[in-house]
């Protein structure tokens, strides 16, 4: 069966080096909306929406992790892109570290943020999608989410910052949350990590509640080129919260 046709949207100079985005789990383009006027003075920003989510297609599943990474692969086809950078939130990370290590001749640098190789237990996650699946919609798990997302005095302060998030969770599609709940639940990239030769930069949320630092921290420690960043205060959504810092990060990695 062929890969979905991804949902993407770029932004800056047509011949820039290019740097695509990926989101995290229930969320879509608009998360890295902070980023992209500043990262685009330097490259050719690629944001896509994962099979499943905003305005990609949601075939039917179950989904692995290496079926979201051959649909970013077959959109760098698409878009002629031969080699890229690639960075991610969550989900996004696991996909742009399955790339870097099934694809790497197609990856020059990688950012990996509040994410991790492996998310056990996986029965959390088995039973985060049967929730979502009998409910018919994500609202059945809304609150637990969207709280672990911002820190609660980010969150009180920019109620109109949560409340975008929770909007974006709740538009993803029921299925489509579901199956991607099953690609993390059956994920495990520790194996492959030393295998990583791409430059990458990881970086840590200090509050992050559901990916927590040790796990970047792993990461870091086997990829052989990786260095570390912690930013705080922020939770696991940490491009948002402190989006600026991010930012610069992401821009110092890449130059």
């Amino acid at each position: 069966m062929p890969e979905p046709v991804l949902h993407h949207e770029s932004t800056g100079d047509d011949s820039a080096p290019v740097l695509l985005l990926g989101c995290s789990l229930g969320t879509a383009v608009a998360m890295w909306e902070p980023q992209v006027a500043p990262l685009a003075e330097h490259l050719r920003v690629v944001r896509y929406d994962h099979r499943g989510h905003g305005a990609s297609p949601v075939p039917c599943g179950p989904y692995e992790l290496a079926d979201l990474g051959r649909d970013v692969l077959a959109l760098m086809d698409r878009l002629g892109i031969e080699r890229a950078s690639l960075g991610g939130v969550s989900l996004g990370g696991m996909v742009a570290m399955w790339l870097g290590a099934n694809a790497p001749d197609r990856v020059e640098r990688l950012v990996l943020c509040c994410t991790s190789a492996h998310m056990a237990p996986a029965s959390a996650w088995a039973e985060r999608a049967a929730a979502v699946r009998e409910a018919g919609t994500t609202e059945v798990v809304a609150d637990a989410v969207v709280e672990r997302w911002l820190t609660p005095a980010f969150a009180q302060e920019h109620p109109e910052t949560q409340a975008w998030l929770r909007a974006m969770l709740l538009a993803t599609d029921a299925e489509g949350y579901a199956a991607s709940c099953g690609a993390i639940e059956r994920m495990d990239l520790r194996d492959a990590l030393p295998s990583i030769a791409a430059p990458t930069l990881v970086v840590s949320a200090a509050d992050d509640q559901a990916a927590p630092p040790e796990h970047q921290r792993a990461l870091a420690d086997a990829i052989p080129s990786a260095r570390l960043e912690t930013i705080g205060p922020a939770a696991h959504i940490g491009t948002v919260e402190r989006a600026d810092e991010v930012t610069a990060l992401i821009v110092d990695h890449l130059r």
